[in-house]
């Protein structure tokens, strides 16, 4: 009789999780405050600073009208002006704290796992970087001038829950009708994926989508006045890489590819 593993979980989520939990690790006890805002500076993604390679004039304009607090504040996070190309997928692996480093993690591994069995590590580590991506230009639209720093790989989890949703409710899929269980049910991972339309009026993943809106936005926008957050919750990097994840999903998507091809072969020359 085959046994199943305790952590039945890729090893890329594994990894990704314990990345995540040095870097936060890293940040809790073994830098001083000094060197942990250094790290902020230099990870974190800052609306303000990557404004500052389109409108200049505006971002000076901003601080100007923020007075003392922002002009402080701008002038640790512009540093020497640079954009800091890689923070739209860094600010991913810093978190705020351990709470919100675990609740990152839980989401992971349940929604990332399906999506990381089909698409395998390499196209999967591609998906969450570009989803993060999203995220963070999302969250740049509503924020441009803004110098709170951005962390927290939400914004990727959320596109990996969108993802995941294009597929998991399907007929013999994860969590779909007749089905497989056990490492072995590779086919689970591997079943046509809904396109985007049928998603959207699909009676299992439309409601899903509704509700993680509703949720998103309300846990957003009355986090700190509830006291449930003491830093303002990023809701709109959320979003961004929700969509991103629901709407590029096929692009990634290997099994589709092996669809169209065996489609291309039966229609021969």
């Amino acid at each position: 009789m085959q046994r199943e593993r305790i952590f039945n979980v890729p090893g890329v989520i594994l990894g990704l999780v314990a990345v995540m939990a040095a870097v936060h690790a890293l940040r809790e006890y073994g830098l001083d405050e000094a060197m942990d805002a250094e790290l902020l500076r230099r990870f974190a993604f800052v609306p303000g600073r990557f404004a500052l390679m389109f409108d200049p004039a505006g971002v000076a304009d901003s601080i100007d009208a923020g007075g003392g607090a922002m002009v402080e504040e701008a002038r640790f996070f512009l540093g020497d002006g640079g954009a800091q190309w890689w923070t739209p997928v860094s600010y991913a692996f810093l978190h705020a704290d351990w709470m919100h480093f675990g609740v990152n993690s839980i989401w992971l591994a349940a929604f990332g796992t399906p999506v990381a069995r089909r698409f395998g590590a390499s196209l999967f580590l591609a998906f969450m970087a570009l989803t993060a991506v999203a995220g963070a230009m999302t969250h740049f639209a509503f924020h441009v001038f803004d110098f709170e720093p951005v962390v927290g790989a939400s914004a990727a989890v959320s596109g990996a829950m969108a993802g995941a949703i294009r597929f998991i409710f399907q007929p013999h899929g994860p969590l779909g009708e007749g089905a497989g269980f056990g490492s072995l049910a590779t086919s689970t991972y591997r079943q046509p994926a809904l396109s985007v339309t049928q998603t959207l009026v699909n009676s299992r993943t439309m409601p899903f989508i509704l509700l993680w809106f509703v949720v998103n936005y309300v846990f957003g926008a009355f986090a700190t006045p509830l006291g449930l957050s003491d830093a303002p919750v990023a809701w709109e990097a959320h979003a961004g890489g929700f969509l991103a994840g629901l709407l590029l999903f096929s692009l990634f998507d290997p099994v589709a590819r092996a669809a169209a091809l065996r489609r291309r072969d039966d229609r021969g020359p």
